[in-house]
């Protein structure tokens, strides 16, 4: 079963904390931006972004470049 193409990861110190798929990317980054308001303030908080299919990260908060 395809859970979804898109991951969005909240973790805490490396740690994950949740984590939803989703079929569409704009749903995603919309989730995205959604948790990071939910978790950002968190110790040690990162959302990421993932295309499930290539692994390609494609965006994290905070940014790590």
């Amino acid at each position: 079963m395809n859970a979804g193409r898109y991951r969005v990861t909240v973790t805490i110190d490396g740690e994950p904390l949740i984590q939803g798929w989703w079929g569409s990317e704009a749903v995603a980054r919309r989730k995205f931006a959604s948790w990071i308001g939910e978790h950002g303030s968190r110790a040690g908080a990162r959302v990421t972004l993932t295309e499930e299919e290539t692994g390609a990260v494609l965006t994290e908060w905070p940014d790590a470049r």
